[in-house]
């Protein structure tokens, strides 16, 4: 009998047909369309940042943690719709987690950090490329991470190893900022009133935020590998 922790081919989570398969028609034309639009609304952005009197250029733009999540998530989703999963690498579902937590802290920390004063937490009344990146996103990436078939349980360590781009985000931000002085978040800035004390705080807040969701994600993602593997076991081999 195999092991939980065994990588099991994705072939056989599922019989032919089961809705919830990554080659199922469905899913792989909601990842198209949800790829599509990601990044189509990083093009609107991109032609925005050319316009006069915009707050951003395009190498500012580039240096947003938003938008270099959903530049990821939407090469991710559209080669996860083009390619069937049999001839994706066995490390793909654990590079799809990493975008999982960085779209969800990404819609998470607009919430609570960046969003202008006064806007609602639920409100999908935004500028619609800001829909597409702060809210459509995280909340699709969670549910595909959620429902459809993962295909290998992840190592104990996999939350830390997706910190890793987080925290070099961090670095590249604050010599980023040294060097012009134009920060991507506000809560980054010691420039700001508190100074460093107060920047640091807020990062410190920021990275245990980052590792709670790691965690979570990683396990509602070995939650749904071991799903998959007993419903193998309970249906046997498949004839």
């Amino acid at each position: 009998m195999s092991s939980p922790r065994k990588l099991v081919p994705l072939e056989e989570h599922h019989r032919p047909g089961r809705a919830l398969h990554p080659d199922s028609p469905w899913v792989r034309v909601v990842r198209l369309l949800v790829g599509g639009f990601v990044l189509a609304a990083l093009v609107q952005k991109t032609y925005d940042a050319t316009l006069a009197g915009n707050d951003v250029d395009i190498f500012q733009l580039y240096s947003e943690f938003t938008v270099q999540a959903n530049l990821g998530l939407g090469l991710l989703l559209i080669a996860s719709a083009a390619w069937p999963a049999a001839r994706l690498p066995r490390w793909w579902d654990q590079l799809f987690g990493a975008f999982v937590l960085y779209l969800v802290m990404t819609g998470l920390i607009y919430i609570v950090l960046v969003a202008p004063p006064g806007e609602p937490w639920w409100s999908w009344d935004l500028y619609w490329p800001q829909m597409a990146h702060h809210r459509l996103a995280p909340l699709y990436v969670l549910l595909d991470w959620l429902l459809v078939t993962r295909t290998v349980r992840g190592p104990w360590w996999r939350p830390l190893a997706w910190l890793a781009y987080p925290v070099a985000f961090l670095i590249f931000s604050w010599v980023r900022g040294s060097m012009d002085g134009w920060y991507v978040y506000d809560f980054l800035d010691p420039t700001l009133e508190g100074g460093w004390p107060a920047a640091l705080a807020s990062v410190a807040r920021v990275l245990v935020a980052f590792l709670v969701i790691a965690a979570l994600v990683h396990l509602a993602g070995n939650a749904r590998a071991a799903l998959a593997l007993g419903r193998l076991r309970r249906e046997g081999p498949a004839t």
